[in-house]
């Protein structure tokens, strides 16, 4: 059996789209039951409570979870409020510790999923479980790595899978805690659009700020669900208080959110026409970098037999003024052409590194 397998492996008995919302992290009895009594006064349309009972941190000496004590509070949400449960689990005690405290649903995270052998131990305590267990993506962008522990989680017989986007480590400085790499997910989306996927905007944004934007970008591609962390006083939160919010500032999030539907009934003529003209420019675009690129290899061949060095740092910053300048004349995201240009420059050096290395 594969993932592909997996027809329709929507999560049972949930409605779509699923939200599972609650703490970062589980610090108290009180504070877990005040956050689950305000997301049920709210109508947030909330139908799981998460928190983080275990807690990896960077470096040590941190908070690092309140532990075991943490699931009898979890349980008292659920018979006092009528969530379902879930939290994180990162080794094969964590996984026994929360199913005898019959946990809902649990999740792998970013963390864990990176770590084959990791995933190996969890899948081998979960194994013919039949909770959903959902799989964060990898910190680093490895499809491979995340399409690997779902296969060693359905190759233990754990077949109610799901997985979250909650984007990826990067060394450079930009708006989000963890670029979202949106591609990433959409190609796993394509590979196996039987498996529901979740966005997290906590940990993309790790802030508060972009939430709402990031979580209806993920509903306009549709995703199926969301896992977001509220906090019934964000300031004061223990962990990662700068990206958690009041669950009445959650409903008002989740009832502003558009749920886009998923067929193009009654607009397939005029989708087909746009789809057409798009192929042709396509096309043409894939024309224009491959005489791009036989013009990278004249210059790859000057540059060997003259003994002169690929990477030219001055061409490349006027590469990078350039397309600074073009996307402000076009209206057009920088990021977006800058992304295009620098792509463009990485498979222009690769053209005349095998110049120089073959010829």
């Amino acid at each position: 059996m594969n993932l592909n397998d997996l027809e329709n492996n929507w999560i049972t008995g949930f409605e779509k789209p699923m939200i599972i919302a609650g703490p970062c992290s589980a610090e108290s009895e009180s504070q877990m039951l005040e956050t689950a009594k305000r997301l049920k006064e709210s109508d947030a349309d909330v139908s799981v409570f998460r928190a983080g009972i275990w807690k990896p941190r960077t470096k040590p000496n941190g908070f690092e979870g309140v532990g075991v004590i943490g699931l009898n509070w979890l349980k008292k949400v659920k018979q006092e409020y009528g969530f379902k449960t879930a939290t994180e689990v990162a080794n094969a005690h964590h996984v026994f510790a929360a199913l005898e405290a019959d946990v809902d649903v649990l999740w792998i995270g970013a963390r864990s999923t990176v770590n084959p052998f990791t995933v190996q131990e969890i899948a081998q305590a979960l194994r013919g479980t039949d909770k959903p267990v959902l799989v964060k993506n990898p910190v680093n962008p490895d499809l491979a790595l995340w399409i690997g522990a779902l296969e060693r989680l359905l190759g233990q017989d754990v077949k109610n899978l799901g997985v979250i986007h909650r984007g990826f480590s990067t060394y450079q400085k930009t708006k989000y805690r963890n670029i979202p790499n949106w591609q990433i997910a959409l190609d796993f989306k394509h590979q196996f659009p039987n498996i529901p996927m979740f966005i997290d905007p906590s940990h993309i944004c790790g802030n508060r700020t972009g939430l709402a934007s990031v979580t209806q970008e993920a509903f306009n591609v549709g995703y199926e669900g969301a896992i977001i962390e509220s906090h019934c006083n964000p300031d004061e939160a223990w962990s990662d208080a700068a990206q958690q919010i009041t669950p009445e500032v959650l409903a008002q999030m989740i009832n502003d959110i558009q749920i886009r539907r998923s067929d193009i009934s009654g607009y397939e003529d005029e989708m087909g026409k746009y789809r057409t003209l798009i192929s042709d420019l396509d096309f043409q675009l894939i024309e224009l970098l491959s005489q791009r690129m036989k013009i990278s290899e004249k210059i790859g061949t000057l540059k060997k037999e003259n003994n002169i060095a690929i990477f030219q740092p001055e061409r490349w910053k006027i590469i990078a003024e350039y397309a600074a300048q073009k996307a402000n004349e076009s209206s057009m995201s920088q990021d977006f052409i800058e992304k295009i240009f620098k792509a463009i420059h990485e498979e222009s050096i690769e053209v005349q590194n095998n110049i120089m290395i073959n010829r």
